[in-house]
């Protein structure tokens, strides 16, 4: 199936009005279409785009550029950290987005922006206003705010996050035993993106347990290698530690490590457990080790330094994905515009020893081989997948893809003929691409692409399978076809020369309003289910739909007020025990 547009969420605004000279500007043309693309910036200018609780002066005027109100520029300022930051940063200079700091987007002028706002393009900018995601007033507001210079964001350092930290319930006064008659290992966490909140959900009951409040759209839930500590990380850098041994679990502690963030996990390595966290930022681009059980900061690294290719500067490499080595006691930090992979030993905070990796540029997420010895991970902008050996602290390939490759964690499983596979889906295509992992008894298919899929267009975000699976299932929920975008392909990994199946998950939610946008799916405990969220807009409907993974039918609709917006879904102890 050819590529289609995609969507990445930013639900920002456009009018009319105020356009000056620049609203001359011809509308691009299907060749600046196929063009837009990312790109490295040109400029480093700071930018506040993404606190959005930050109260801070708007940028002078500049002649011939339209200008905000005070209210448009704090309500662009919030829509831009919502929707925009995760793609195109903190300084605007672009990583799975594009570039757009002013002397990019003041060249291209007010209408082309307005354009590929409201139609999207190919290569991935959504097409919000057609959409109706974002109104024509709000396209001409933020087509007016990209124009404009942004305001300095300030440092987050020890001194801020200490005033943040809270301790709910001391170690001392938690549970010495679980108290509660839930089996946690099949527990869901799932993220209710706009309400900054996860659901804490039953795996066999399918019922709510807890709604606990949380930072702004968590990013994702991570399990403490005991499984009894939940961590949860919004995109305002806000972790929360719960506590599931508790009658109802909740929060025990909380902490900002930052002011826009990613990435949280917990230290795996056998004497270690539990003892330490990690938490990753976008802004300040810096990374601190807490205390496992209270979040207490301990160590705080900035990540600014230059990048593997031009050996230049970069004032902003943010902190992708984090995961816990299985060899070392060490942190797996991938920094996303320097494109090092940075192996970070927490026997001694003191003295930190860091052995730093050069991979690519713009690494994004990515998850461990089915031995949890290699670690893949998608730098996304270069199409690319880096392998790491997390036992020999080196890089081990890099693997050419297709367009913005974006694998969550990836998928493992045994191919019929080319041995054990990690595969990753796309943003860009439609590609399915399946990589040789197994070195020793597969030699000569390892760290290749073995076999490329098609599945049913562009705008996937995550892939899964389960070790007692015969199915690998990919979503595509930014899509902006409707019909692609609530649906998913499902493949026969005993025979991948198969057409994939697709289901329509959104029909069976039972939803008749709205996107219906089906995101990750993600096994149960004993992979004989599959949980899918059917993800719509705020004010509309939204649901959890359960297929049973081995007649790939419908068996359970979740439907609940409180499930606004869900998104991820983590469970405990697939999360845990890197099954995917």
């Amino acid at each position: 199936m050819r590529a289609r547009l995609i969507a990445l969420a930013i639900p920002a605004a456009l009018s009319l009005a105020a356009t000056g000279a620049l609203s001359q500007e011809k509308k691009p043309s299907p060749e600046d279409l196929k063009k837009h693309e990312t790109t490295p910036g040109g400029q480093y200018q700071p930018s506040l785009d993404v606190l959005k609780e930050q109260q801070v002066e708007q940028p002078g005027a500049k002649p011939g550029v339209p200008t905000l109100t005070a209210a448009e520029f704090e309500e662009a300022k919030e829509i831009y950290f919502q929707r925009c930051a995760g793609c195109h940063g903190v300084l605007r200079k672009g990583a799975t987005g594009k570039a757009l700091t002013t002397d990019i987007t003041r060249d291209r002028g007010y209408d082309y922006l307005k354009n590929f706002i409201t139609y999207g393009s190919p290569a991935g900018m959504p097409n919000w206003g057609t959409s109706g995601d974002l109104t024509e007033k709000q396209v001409d507001m933020m087509a007016r705010y990209l124009l404009n210079e942004p305001p300095q964001p300030p440092e987050f350092g020890m001194k801020e996050m200490k005033a943040t930290w809270e301790v709910l319930v001391p170690p001392e006064k938690r549970p010495t035993k679980k108290e509660n008659d839930i089996e946690i290992q099949n527990l869901f966490s799932v993220t209710l993106r706009d309400t900054g909140e996860v659901a804490l959900i039953d795996g066999h009951t399918k019922k709510i347990v807890n709604i606990v409040k949380t930072g702004y759209a968590v990013h994702i839930s991570r399990v403490s290698a005991s499984g009894r500590y939940l961590y949860v990380i919004g995109r305002d850098a806000k972790i929360d530690l719960i506590d599931l041994w508790m009658k109802k679990p909740d929060k025990v502690a909380s902490i900002k490590i930052g002011l826009e963030a990613r990435s949280v996990e917990t230290s795996k390595m056998k004497g270690w457990e539990d003892k330490f966290a990690i938490g990753g930022s976008y802004w300040p681009p810096q990374y601190v080790i807490m205390q496992g059980d209270t979040l207490e900061p301990l160590k705080i690294v900035s990540t600014r330094g230059m990048t593997i290719d031009t050996q230049e500067y970069h004032p902003e490499p943010r902190v992708a994905s984090i995961v816990a080595s299985h060899y070392h006691p060490e942190f797996v930090v991938n920094v996303k515009e320097t494109g090092q992979i940075l192996m970070v030993n927490y026997q001694d905070l003191n003295n930190l020893k860091v052995t730093s990796i050069n991979a690519e540029r713009f690494l994004h997420d990515g998850g461990f081989d089915s031995t949890g010895r290699y670690f893949l991970v998608a730098a996304n902008a270069r199409n690319k997948i880096a392998v790491v050996d997390t036992k020999e602290d080196k890089l081990e390939a890099l693997i050419e893809v297709d367009q913005t490759p974006h694998p969550g964690r990836g998928a493992n499983f045994v191919h019929p003929k080319f041995g054990p596979v990690w595969a990753t889906s796309h943003l860009g295509g439609d590609a399915v691409v399946l990589i040789g992992t197994d070195p020793v008894k597969h030699k000569e298919n390892a760290w290749k692409v073995v076999q490329t899929l098609s599945g049913q267009g562009g705008g996937s975000l995550f892939i899964k399978t389960h070790p007692k699976s015969k199915n690998l299932w990919v979503d595509t929920p930014l899509n902006p076809e409707p019909s692609i975008a609530s649906s998913v392909a499902v493949f026969d990994i005993t025979n991948l020369d198969k057409e994939p199946e697709v289901l329509p998950i959104g029909e069976w939610s039972g939803i008749a309003e709205g996107m219906r946008r089906v995101v990750q799916p993600e096994y149960n405990m004993d992979g004989s289910e599959v949980w899918f969220s059917v993800w719509n807009g705020k004010t509309q409907e939204s649901a959890i739909v359960v297929v049973d993974d081995k007649t790939r039918k419908l068996k359970h609709v979740i439907k609940d007020p409180r499930l606004v917006t869900p998104t991820g879904k983590f469970n405990v102890y697939n999360t845990q025990k890197d099954v995917y």
